[in-house]
């Protein structure tokens, strides 16, 4: 696992970085795949429905193969970043690609749910699990540590960005051409990427490790059955059962999933042990997350990307239903995020290379709390869409204070060698983050604003008490999150009579704006206790060292620069 002592011409090269023209090629390739893997995730949200009627199913049946595709991606994200230290980064990365390409091919011409779900889901997760270790990877082994931060807030703001730019992308094509053109394009993409990671380098892998079939079972077992629990809380529960829920000694069925899901990455801890006890390679050493460098890390990752899908979650949803704007439009007031994202983790890097990772991170969690409860004081009754503008702008510099810094400090903290190895882990971590912070908005988002209209339903004595018990019944399993066209349709259809059709729309208006801010409160609050973690994020930036796994430090080779 230790780094050789005499290093070879072409870990000479790999340990230098590439030069300033290369560079920037190489840097854009990694980006332009970390791009595609995070918009697969935002991109189809828009059209749903679209793609549903195409392919001959249902909405949740499209739904569910957005589930799978992160799931599929979750589960094997550690078994793939074994196989690129194994077989090599670059050779990881370009096969991954592959895959990913045939998967988005397969999606492409898909004329059914289970020829979509086999592209979609599995080639393209899997084909991602490979890929994104490979991205951190390869970043380490392209640039020298003094450039590593820019070139890891890059490539977190190209996935940021990509779920920001998802609905604008999917709403444009599936409005003006066909969805089908996305994922056609994402093959040509895979074709480009192909084409420019020639100028990738990388470190021949030294000997023949084993791969761990039990572990890397294990591992994929636990990480999807927990990832699982977690999206099935919205229609489960995630401690009380809902109607018509699954549950087992009154407490949700998701708890319980999610639990087993906790027992078997247990199991797969210790089996990684052991193997660590007789001398085997395992997937991934236990002993790892001891460094409180790499742990530090890793847990502002994981409360970042809870806090950011969960934004991307809620405003979404706030723009296109409460105030009615378009898949495009409500694309377009998300560019500030997107921007003042890039901006940040580009230029931060840039014009302060030596500033303290601990104090740019602090200030990026502030950045993320200050817009997100700017958000929650700002949308009122009468808001426009534009007074979004300037919380998003400042939630973007928080997420790119935060991209800027974050990758260099887990890869610094553990040897170049084991970078793939870290990049199982960290991008492990990152969809987990991200899971349950979709997961937790749209619960608290459904569960108020539930509440909020049962609550104002009951309180008008324009809606007699037999229509409040009726409405109580029917949103105890969870209110939807419909517009005033959808509810005024609804109601219209019902037959319901006029006084009383005004009095839901004024309930459904008031409690929407209850739960967006609920939601948003919950992300600023989550934010705030992410201050408490960033101790653990070291003061100065690494200058020509890594730390080992014990956490010493290790002089790492800084030969001239050479280009591949």
């Amino acid at each position: 696992m230790s780094t050789d002592a005499a290093a070879s011409p072409a870990e000479s090269a790999a340990g230098a970085g590439t030069g300033a023209g290369t560079g920037k090629v190489v840097l854009a390739t990694l980006a332009a795949a970390q791009f595609l893997m995070a918009l697969d995730s935002s991109v189809m949200n828009v059209s749903i429905a679209t793609v549903a009627s195409d392919v001959g199913t249902t909405v949740s049946g499209i739904q569910g193969a957005i589930t799978a595709y992160t799931l599929v991606m979750a589960a094997f994200m550690i078994p793939g970043g074994k196989i690129g230290a194994m077989i090599g980064r670059k050779r990881a990365f370009m096969i991954g690609c592959v895959v990913y390409g045939c998967g988005s091919l397969t999606t492409a011409i898909a004329p059914s749910l289970p020829v979509l779900l086999f592209g979609w889901s599995l080639l393209e997760g899997l084909g991602a699990a490979l890929i994104l270790p490979a991205v951190v990877a390869l970043v380490a082994l392209n640039f020298p540590t003094e450039r590593r931060p820019a070139a890891y807030g890059l490539i977190a703001a190209s996935a940021a960005v990509a779920i920001g730019l998802g609905p604008l992308i999917g709403g444009f094509a599936t409005t003006y051409f066909s969805w089908r053109w996305v994922f056609a394009g994402e093959v040509a993409v895979v074709l480009g990427i192909l084409a420019l990671a020639r100028h990738v380098i990388d470190r021949p892998s030294g000997g023949r490790p084993h791969f761990d079939l039990l572990g890397a079972f294990l591992s994929a077992g636990g990480l999807g059955i927990f990832v699982y629990g977690v999206l099935r809380t919205s229609e489960w529960g995630w401690f009380v059962p809902k109607p018509g829920g699954p549950s087992w000694l009154g407490i949700s069925a998701s708890v319980w999933v999610m639990l087993a899901g906790v027992l078997v990455v247990w199991l797969f801890l210790q089996w990684q042990t052991h193997l660590l006890h007789r001398g085997r390679d395992p997937l991934v050493d236990p002993g790892l997350f001891a460094n409180r460098q790499l742990s530090g890390g890793l847990t502002m990752f994981f409360l970042q990307f809870l806090v950011q899908m969960g934004v991307f979650f809620v405003v979404p949803l706030y723009l296109s239903v409460a105030l009615g704007l378009s898949a495009i439009k409500t694309g377009v007031h998300i560019l500030p995020l997107s921007l003042s994202l890039l901006a940040a983790a580009v230029l931060i890097p840039k014009l302060y290379p030596q500033a303290s990772p601990r104090l740019v991170v602090r200030l990026g969690v502030l950045g993320l709390f200050a817009g997100a409860l700017a958000l929650t004081a700002a949308i009122n009754a009468d808001s426009s869409a534009a007074v979004v503008t300037i919380p998003l702008l400042l939630i973007g510099l928080g997420m790119g204070a935060l991209a800027s810094q974050l990758g260099a400090v887990t890869v610094s903290a553990l040897p170049d060698s084991r970078s793939a190895e870290v990049g199982g882990v960290q991008n492990t971590v990152t969809n987990l983050g991200s899971s349950i912070g979709t997961a937790l908005a749209g619960s608290i988002l459904i569960g108020t604003l539930t509440s909020s209209f049962l609550t104002t339903i009951e309180k008008n004595p324009a809606v007699p008490a037999s229509v409040s018990a009726q409405a109580s019944t029917k949103l105890a399993a969870g209110a939807p999150f419909l517009s005033d066209a959808q509810l005024s349709a609804a109601l219209t259809e019902a037959g319901v009579p006029p006084q009383q059709a005004e009095a839901a729309m004024q309930a459904n208006a008031s409690a929407r704006l209850v739960a967006v801010r609920a939601a948003l409160a919950i992300l600023a609050l989550v934010a705030l206790v992410a201050l408490f973690f960033t101790g653990r994020i070291p003061k100065r930036q690494p200058e020509g060292h890594v730390a080992g796994s014990g956490g010493k430090s290790e002089k790492s080779q800084k030969p001239e620069q050479t280009a591949p």
